[in-house]
């Protein structure tokens, strides 16, 4: 099995384990089966108080974190989601990061991350709860939300 198939699999059990909790607690969401739509059964479940199993979370951001990364290449910002993901990605003309901390640096939670990426909440509420960024180039308005 390749890595892109174990993945396609964890994602796929996870999008059903997660329907089955929400359908559980009596929320019904539906979502489309990708990454974008397992962070959005992740919100709505935050949303309504209901414990998602305790992967779900970790595996939705590293697989949003791998998404932005692909979809921005390079290396001027690093977006740390502690304790799941950090990813270097390329936005403005900034220099090129090669070793050490970076010159900007963008640090969120993982629950905030999946609410920038699925639409849930602006950028700039986003810095207004807590969303650190450091750099001139760290100023990731249009990177959210996902498409």
């Amino acid at each position: 099995m390749t890595v892109a198939q174990r993945r396609r699999r964890q994602l796929d059990e996870a999008l059903v384990r997660a329907q089955a909790t929400l359908t559980a607690a009596g929320v019904h969401v539906t979502a489309q089966p990708s990454d974008l739509g397992l962070a959005r059964l992740v919100v709505a479940g935050e949303r309504e108080s209901v414990a998602m199993p305790s992967d779900i979370l970790p595996l939705a951001t590293r697989l949003l974190a791998q998404r932005l990364a692909m979809a921005w290449p390079g290396r001027t910002v690093e977006v740390r989601i502690p304790p799941y993901a950090a990813v270097q990605v390329g936005h403005g003309q900034g220099p090129r990061h090669t070793r050490g901390t970076p010159p900007s640096v963008v640090e969120t939670d993982a629950l905030t991350f999946l609410r920038l990426a699925t639409g849930d909440l602006t950028w700039a509420d986003a810095l207004a709860e807590g969303v650190r960024m450091s750099g001139v180039h760290a100023d990731l308005d249009d990177v959210f939300p996902f498409g």
